[in-house]
């Protein structure tokens, strides 16, 4: 199915739903945050934003900088979330989130970040929306995305199987883990369209979800 601004109904019986661009628009504080990484490794900061969204901070670091040793970006990305905690500025909900949330009480869903925890709970907090009771985070996982790892757990605490799963994201990375976990994905936003996800939407005010019969109907479009 091609990415589509056109009217399309999915059906599922679960969602798992990224953070950052899918219900939280914190690119001002990524960009602040990441782009003065940037400045102080040498790096050009355009680059750096084209491999970040998506990704848990060390794993974006190993491929910015390969020759520095595992240890070092780890230390430096916990450095860097404490900062990104810390600036909740300009942090708001993507359009539609909170009654897209909403929508979703009594329905199997789950958050999958590669936020940590006290990430994910500023975040949310700041921009308004409540924390799905079920999350998968970067501490519950061993690989970040593009690895499908979160959303295999999510959809397994869950119970769940995967290709019963419609994933929401909006990155490349986030997008390319829900298809190799073999789940359909909706694109959330401009920057998803670029990667092709099945169905494209602009925001969360084109998504109505209705339940039936055990399944969750996506009308999207």
């Amino acid at each position: 199915m091609p990415a589509t601004a056109t009217p399309t109904v999915l059906t599922a019986r679960a969602l798992l739903l990224d953070m950052d661009g899918t219900l939280v628009n914190s690119d001002a504080v990524v960009e602040r945050v990441w782009r003065r990484w940037a400045e102080r490794n040498g790096l050009d900061g355009d680059e750096v934003m084209s491999v970040v969204h998506g990704r848990q901070g060390h794993a974006s670091m190993a491929l910015l900088l390969p020759g520095r040793p595992v240890e070092e970006n780890l230390a430096d990305n916990a450095r860097m979330l404490a900062e990104e905690t810390a600036d909740t500025d300009g942090v708001i909900e993507i359009a539609g989130a909170g009654a897209f949330l909403a929508s979703l009480d009594g329905l199997p869903h789950a958050l999958v970040t590669s936020a940590d925890v006290a990430l994910a709970t500023a975040r949310m907090d700041a921009a308004g929306l409540r924390l799905p009771a079920v999350r998968v985070t970067a501490e519950s996982v061993g690989a970040s995305k593009p690895d499908p790892e979160g959303f295999l757990k999510g959809a397994a605490e869950l119970g769940v199987d995967p290709a019963d799963c419609v994933v929401f994201e909006d990155s490349g990375a986030g997008i390319a883990a829900g298809r190799a976990a073999g789940m359909r994905v909706v694109g959330v936003g401009p920057r998803a369209v670029r990667h092709e996800p099945d169905v494209a939407v602009r925001d969360l005010t084109q998504v109505r979800v209705e339940a039936a019969d055990g399944t969750v109907r996506l009308r999207l479009g």
